[in-house]
This record gives structure tokens, C-alpha cells and sequence, in this order.
């Protein structure tokens, strides 16, 4: 059974607004959408409890916070047996600098975000805490020249 619920014109223009800023009030989202206050609290909430707003963010500027550097990394694994997978997948979900974790059809089998300070950071978690975890066949990292377009 699917959680899919139709979206009209009004509702895909709602949700273009919250993702550009998700503390527009609901006054300013009915201005900015064509309705008054009542029906866009209405959609609103509906979006809300139909899951198509899972929840709402602060966007950290990663430089601010120390974590300048963000680094893509591909994991390849020899095991496969389901308790290696799950305590790798629990140890990489673990770590603090893991901001994303995937795991993929095909190669690689895992598709990280690392987000550290500065390359010396990114050395120190990479020899620390990511090589010969049990499991870990290879690892590529991919450190990024430009960002061109973000989620974020």
C-alpha cells in the first residue's frame, strides 16, 4: 500500500516555499502561496500527517562548526554474512563525522559523507576509525572540487 497522497498546484508551490525558508509563519506561507491563513494551515497539516513533511531543520554552515572539509568515500566489502553487515553498519553510523551513509545495488557497496575539519582530520578518521574495520575490503575517497548544487 502506498503512502502517496495527489499534490495539486498549491501544495507542490507550499512545498517550494518551506524548503527555501522552513520558518516562514503561516500568514507569510498563504501570502506567498494564494490562500488565506486557515486553508494553508489546512494543507499544511495534511502534509504534515501524510508524511510528505517528515520534519523541519537547521541548515549548519559545516565551516562554522568545524567541519569545512566534506569528503565522499566508497566502501567495498568482502563479508557476507548479515552480523558482520549490521555491526559495520552500526559502527559507520556511529561516528560523529559520517553525515550520510548508503548502502548501494552494485559497486560500491556503501557511499559515505564525512564532513571533518581539514584533511588532517580527514587522515586521522580515515587511519583511526575507518581502516580495518572488520568487513572493509577498499576505500576510495573522493574529495570535492566545487560544490555545484546542494539539498542543503
Amino acid at each position: 500500500m502506498s503512502n502517496e497522497i495527489s499534490l495539486d498546484a498549491i501544495d507542490k508551490d507550499i512545498l517550494f516555499h518551506l524548503r527555501q525558508d522552513g520558518r516562514l509563519t503561516n500568514v507569510e506561507l498563504a501570502k506567498r502561496v494564494g490562500l488565506t491563513p486557515p486553508p494553508c494551515l489546512r494543507r499544511l497539516k495534511r502534509l504534515e500527517d501524510a508524511g510528505v513533511i517528515s520534519g523541519y531543520r537547521a541548515v549548519i554552515n559545516p565551516e562554522a562548526v568545524g567541519r569545512g572539509l566534506e569528503v565522499m568515500v566508497d566502501v567495498e566489502v568482502y563479508a557476507n554474512d548479515l552480523k558482520t553487515i549490521e555491526t559495520l553498519e552500526e559502527t559507520l553510523a556511529s561516528y560523529e563525522e559520517v553525515t550520510e551513509l548508503r548502502r548501494m545495488f552494485g559497486r560500491p557497496d556503501y557511499c559515505l559523507r564525512v564532513a571533518v575539519a581539514d584533511h588532517a582530520a580527514y587522515n586521522a578518521f580515515l587511519t583511526s576509525k575507518l581502516t580495518g574495520l572488520p568487513g572493509i575490503l577498499r576505500v576510495e575517497s573522493h574529495l570535492t572540487m566545487k560544490k555545484v548544487k546542494s539539498s542543503d
